[in-house]
């Protein structure tokens, strides 16, 4: 089994905080979330992966492309980097990795959380995830017939068509009859929004007779802005503390007159004096805290942050924050006294 993660994107609506880091890489409790998402993809799977390819954009850097191999050897697979420097759509960025594209392989775009506990249909063509949500309207939706099969994708539908939504994550068996699709959307310039889209070649799929079947997830968190952000950090704390499957408070931390309401992540060589911390916190590496109450937040590494009151922030790595202003989003090096 592969797993193909496309994520060559800056995620601009998350500015100032992906200026210095791309959005997969932000982390969330504690990890990458793209670190997560293969995890979370490889406990569904619950089998040997061999491959994870991830495509970028060159920009990255080989740090941070020897952060991604990393995250495949953890797993015990092959770590592959591929570049789209041109924003050209999903079915672009996939086929960037076509020489990754044989065999079963899970495709999934890197800006979104999960948890699921499922049996994934092998026997299926294709196993698209969804999830059940409010506001189909909204979302990219698919339509079933009356054999519990995927017959059409439906972007944004204005009539009721499903209230299962496509979150981005999709297994097929053989990813090299996708691969052969896609090609034909490119070589006959079938363009959707500017972009070439996975949805044109799932559709040609579809239109052959290939069996689709749905994939509920039991929750889907979105890491596209700081608000849904600070939100998917709080509620993966909380996945976790209840999992109790990861240390989340470091031995190497320094106390002094403070307190920590779980769920939090702290990280090491994180300082407390004169704070409250939590719930719903995520502190990391090397962080100073004094005279400070904090919920709900995401502080990233080497921030020194005092005498604020703080609920709903996004603090960036190097960030130095003195004030009373409440939900706050500063990036890198920031400075704010």
């Amino acid at each position: 089994m592969k797993i193909i993660v496309p994520m060559a994107g800056r995620g601009s609506r998350l500015r100032p905080h992906t200026l210095t880091v791309p959005k997969p890489l932000i982390p969330v409790a504690g990890k990458p979330i793209v670190h997560r998402l293969v995890e979370d993809i490889a406990k569904v799977l619950n089998q040997p992966i061999e491959e994870v390819a991830f495509v970028i954009h060159e920009s990255f850097g080989k740090q941070i492309e020897n952060d991604l191999v990393a995250i495949a050897e953890k797993l015990g697979a092959k770590g592959t980097i591929y570049y789209q420097n041109e924003p050209l759509g999903t079915g672009h960025a996939i086929m960037c990795a076509k020489d990754s594209l044989s065999g079963p392989a899970v495709i999934a775009y890197a800006d979104t959380l999960i948890r699921a506990n499922f049996d994934l249909d092998t026997q299926a063509d294709s196993v698209i995830w969804v999830k059940q949500v409010d506001k189909p309207e909204a979302f990219g939706v698919v339509q079933m017939n009356e054999a519990n099969e995927i017959v059409e994708l439906v972007e944004k539908p204005q009539t009721f068509v499903s209230d299962l939504a496509v979150i981005g994550i999709y297994y097929f068996k053989d990813v090299g009859v996708l691969k052969n699709e896609l090609q034909l959307v490119i070589d006959n310039n079938i363009i959707h929004g500017g972009e070439y889209q996975i949805n044109d070649g799932i559709k040609q799929m579809m239109a052959k007779g290939m069996k689709f079947v749905p994939g509920e997830v039991a929750e889907w968190m979105d890491c596209g802005n700081k608000d849904v952000t600070v939100d998917t950090n709080n509620r993966m704390l909380k996945f976790i503390y209840e999992d109790a499957d990861e240390t989340m408070i470091s031995e190497k931390v320094r106390i002094e007159n403070s307190e920590i309401i779980q769920p939090c992540y702290i990280a090491d060589d994180v300082v407390l004096i004169n704070s409250i911390v939590g719930p719903n916190v995520s502190l990391g590496k090397g962080t100073h805290l004094t005279n400070v109450k904090i919920k709900n937040s995401l502080v990233q590494t080497h921030a020194h942050l005092r005498n604020a009151k703080l609920d709903n922030a996004m603090i960036g790595n190097h960030a130095t924050f003195d004030g009373d202003f409440k939900s706050i989003s500063i990036g890198d090096y920031s400075v704010l006294e």
